[in-house]
């Protein structure tokens, strides 16, 4: 039996892992994770890198609950993974998670760590109705991989297929 083809672009996506609360006079940018959330962030990533599920390169929103969900993935998966900050990942809608998706260029695999709804909204647009695998919403922590059999392009993200789901929740180590 021969192995399935590779997909002609793998998405990874994933909610930033759980955070605290905000303090009085933080801003909501600033708010970082608990230490639930590192945990649960830190057991995705490793169960993600265990099956090889290792993308070319995270894009992540600046805030810091999500540039730390991001570092985590980075130290279980190599320091050699690229982690680039985009803005927009921070306040943008589902056209501005795609523009940035589709604008990749010729990446195999690509990282978005975000925030929901958003991530919700792009992973159910995706995957119509398969996106009942996830009947619970996007929990922080979670991840979704994604494969596509052609390379999304111009913002519009065709249907894909959900090849593994990593619900911090759901997985007991």
């Amino acid at each position: 039996m021969s192995a399935p083809p590779a997909p002609g672009f793998r998405l990874y996506l994933l909610r930033h892992a759980k955070a605290g609360w905000a303090l009085p006079g933080q801003k909501d940018f600033d708010r970082t994770l608990d230490d639930t959330g590192f945990a649960e962030a830190g057991m995705v990533a490793e169960m993600a890198a265990d099956r090889g599920l290792a993308p070319g390169l995270i894009l992540s929103s600046p805030a810091v609950r999500c540039r730390q969900t991001a570092e985590v993935f980075r130290r279980a998966m190599g320091e050699g993974l690229d982690i680039r900050y985009i803005d927009a990942l921070y306040t943008g809608a589902d056209d501005t998670y795609r523009d940035i998706i589709t604008s990749q260029g010729s990446l195999a695999s690509l990282m978005v760590v975000g925030h929901n709804p958003v991530i919700e909204e792009i992973v159910r647009e995706i995957l119509g109705e398969q996106a009942a695998a996830i009947p619970y919403g996007y929990p922080p922590g979670a991840l979704a991989v994604i494969d596509f059999h052609d390379r999304p392009q111009a913002g519009i993200l065709p249907p894909g297929k959900l090849v593994a789901w990593l619900d911090p929740k759901c997985h007991v180590r």
